[in-house]
C-alpha cells in the first residue's frame, strides 16, 4: 500500500455518532502506522444539522480535506445526506448508507418533500452501494445510539480493516458503560456484511 491514500468521507445529521465514528477510524490508522488527518465539519451540529467528518491516511498526508471527486468511501449515517455528498466520491468509490430517514428542518416545517427512493436513486449512480439496517441492527445489540458503531463494522469488514485493531480503538474511545454493547454493535456489522468485501 506504499503512497496510496485513503480518504473515507463520514456524513450525517447531528446527534449520529458521525465524529465518534471519525475518532475510531483515526485510531486504527493510527495504530496501523500510517499517518492520518482528520477534519470535522459540524455545521449545525445540534441534532438535526448537518455534519462531516472526513478522514484521511496513507504513508504521509498533508491535508485533513477531501476534495470533489476523491473519496474512496461514503459513510453515510443518513440516506439523504449520502445524496447530498455523492460528488465527493471518485469513480469506482464505495457508498455504504444506513436505511435511516431523519427529516431535515425544511421537511419538517412542511416547506418541501422528503425525496422517495435516495437509496435506490444512489444505487443507480454507483455500482457499489450498500445499504444496511444499522440501527435495526444496533437496536438488536441493545442501544440504537450504537448504530454508528455498527457502520465501522461494515466498513472495516468493506476494506479490509483488521478486527483486532478497530476492537482495540473502540475500546480507547468509547465511554466504559458503552463499551459492551458498542463492542457487539461493530461484530454484528463485521458479521452480517463480512461478505462485502
Amino acid at each position: 500500500m506504499a503512497g496510496k491514500t485513503t480518504n473515507i468521507l463520514i456524513v450525517g445529521v447531528g446527534g449520529q455518532g458521525t465524529l465518534l465514528t471519525s475518532r475510531i477510524l483515526a485510531q486504527v490508522a493510527v495504530q496501523l502506522g500510517h499517518d492520518v488527518k482528520v477534519s470535522e465539519i459540524h455545521g449545525m451540529a445540534q441534532r438535526g444539522g448537518s455534519v462531516v467528518s472526513e478522514v484521511r491516511y496513507g504513508d504521509k498526508i498533508y491535508s485533513p480535506i477531501i476534495k470533489k471527486g476523491d473519496a474512496d468511501i461514503i459513510l453515510a449515517f443518513e440516506k439523504l445526506e449520502a445524496a447530498r455528498w455523492l460528488d465527493y466520491l471518485k469513480p469506482g468509490g464505495m457508498v455504504i448508507i444506513n436505511n435511516n430517514r431523519v427529516d431535515p428542518l425544511p421537511v419538517m416545517s412542511g416547506k418541501v418533500k422528503y425525496p422517495q427512493d435516495i437509496d435506490r436513486r444512489v444505487a443507480e449512480l454507483v455500482e457499489r452501494t450498500l445499504v444496511v439496517d444499522a440501527s435495526a441492527i444496533a437496536v438488536a445489540c441493545g442501544n440504537v445510539r450504537a448504530a454508528n458503531v455498527v457502520l465501522v463494522g461494515v466498513l472495516a469488514a468493506a476494506i479490509g480493516l483488521p478486527g483486532d485493531q478497530v476492537e482495540k480503538a473502540i475500546r480507547e474511545m468509547v465511554p466504559a458503560k458503552a463499551l459492551a454493547i458498542n463492542l457487539k454493535a461493530f461484530n454484528e456489522g463485521q458479521k452480517q456484511y463480512g461478505n462485502i468485501a
